[in-house]
């Protein structure tokens, strides 16, 4: 039987206002939710200990003319960041120092040399230095919740470090989500034996690039910002250039794990005919206590 025409007249609005109404509801339910906001901060206790095993690999190849040669590096160590005190302001001062250490170097031209202080070999020549600053407060920082250095003190001679200071990451102040961005500027300098020496501006990009079971995780990247003409400068700031992401326990307030590596090359720091190429990948993962 065929239905009449207003029958049909009806029944479509009221299909369409149905199918309408559904859709509104499929939109209600899967609107994106509100991004998670955390606030990132560091919680120290006075008297607590923080060791981190830290690895580290890098090569190191120089052409001059037709002569090449290839350095190979390995480090791995266990620092210790210890936490003298803790005021009513948040403010931790900290003593770091290396408990022990095993080096290898490898030369295309000289083979390899490998020490670790935890043998009975005397230190080979050359790493004297090291093993008498094992076990023993290197530098004494005070910083804040957000990682800032309000203080520093260097207790004994050290190389500066081409990563910064694991502990004291620059946090951002106020709660954060994911993609949240700050930037952290930055002075090194670079010279060369005998040459140049420039003070170099460089900042620090950090983002949230996820927050997931506690943790947020946070990848940094180096921008160098003075122009650098000269390659042997360049060549020396190769070491202080670095990307990588950082894992940070949002309740714990301290960093889990921090990854970085560079793999850049100069040329023409000796010459037309000269390159040197540097790579290199750094891990420091928190030590957890049992």
């Amino acid at each position: 039987m065929t239905r009449p025409s207003w029958h049909r007249a009806v029944a479509l609005p009221t299909l369409w206002l149905l199918g309408v109404c559904a859709a509104a509801g499929l939109a209600a339910d899967t609107a994106a939710p509100e991004p998670q906001q955390v606030t990132l901060e560091y919680r120290f206790r006075p008297g607590e200990k923080l060791d981190m095993d830290v690895s580290h690999r890098a090569v190191t190849e120089t052409t001059v003319g037709a002569t090449s040669q290839a350095t190979e590096t390995a480090t791995d160590s266990r620092k210790t960041w210890t936490v003298v005190a803790v005021n009513d302001a948040g403010h931790a001062t900290l003593e770091h120092s290396v408990d022990d250490v095993t080096m290898t170097s490898r030369t295309s031209d000289r083979g390899q040399i490998r020490w670790s202080s935890s043998g009975d070999e005397p230190a080979p020549p050359g790493y004297e230095q090291v093993k008498a600053s094992l076990g023993v407060p290197l530098s004494r920082l005070v910083v804040d919740r957000s990682g800032r250095v309000l203080d520093r003190q260097d207790l004994r001679p050290c190389p500066p470090s081409s990563t910064g200071d694991l502990v004291v990451v620059p946090l951002p102040e106020g709660a954060v989500a994911e993609g949240t961005e700050w930037t952290v500027p930055q002075e090194v300098v670079v010279e060369v034996a005998g040459g140049p020496r420039k003070a170099v501006r460089t900042r620090l990009r950090y983002q949230i690039a996820s927050i997931k079971d506690g943790v947020a995780t946070i990848r940094v990247d180096t921008t160098v910002l003075t122009p650098i003409d000269d390659p042997r400068l360049e060549s020396r700031l190769l070491e202080r250039i670095w990307n990588g992401t950082i894992e940070f326990d949002i309740d714990r307030g301290r960093v889990l794990r921090r990854a970085t590596g560079i793999d850049r090359r100069v040329v023409g720091f000796e010459g037309p005919e000269s390159s040197v190429r540097y790579k290199s990948s750094l891990e420091e993962r928190l030590v957890e206590k049992r």
